[in-house]
Formats: C-alpha cells, sequence, structure tokens
C-alpha cells in the first residue's frame, strides 16, 4: 500500500495579471501621442535660436522639427512648445 502525503499538490503559482496600460491618447500633453508634426523656425540672424511660431510643416531655410507625428510627448517636448507659446510664437 501506497503510503498518503497529507501536502496538498503542489501546483504552478497562480499567474500575475499585469494592469491594462491605455495610451494618453492623442493631443499635446505629456504623455499623449503627437497629432502632428512640429517645427519652429531658427533665427536667420545666424545664431540657431528658435524663432517664430509652432507650425506643423515645415516653414523652409532652417528649421528644428520638435516633435513627428505619432510620437510620444515628452516633457522636453512640452517645454518647447511652452517656450513658444511664451514667446508670443505659438
Amino acid at each position: 500500500m501506497a503510503a498518503r502525503s497529507n501536502k496538498p499538490d503542489e501546483t504552478a503559482p497562480a499567474a500575475t495579471v499585469r494592469p491594462q496600460e491605455y495610451s494618453a491618447g492623442t493631443g499635446w500633453e505629456v504623455g499623449q501621442t503627437a497629432p502632428e508634426d512640429a517645427f519652429r523656425a531658427l533665427d536667420a540672424a545666424g545664431t540657431g535660436g528658435p524663432t517664430g511660431p509652432v507650425v506643423h510643416t515645415h516653414p523652409g531655410g532652417y528649421a528644428r522639427q520638435i516633435v513627428t507625428k505619432g510620437a510620444l510627448i515628452t516633457a522636453g517636448v512640452r517645454r518647447e512648445l511652452d517656450e513658444a507659446e511664451q514667446d508670443g510664437g505659438a
């Protein structure tokens, strides 16, 4: 006769359920997806400083691309957009 064990059957540990992660949607806030490209012209005087408003198509000449359509809005992107607004450009 086989001896019986009082230990419960050893089974695999319960599955860990990860919380569902949702994107923050589309928009211009940190964590969201950029709805379109954002550019800012650079100073033509040669200093290379950003000038003028944020535009959504390349303004021609020298320009900085702040973010591309579909990219994540980071704190740095939001800061550049805010600086453009403060400069009266956005």
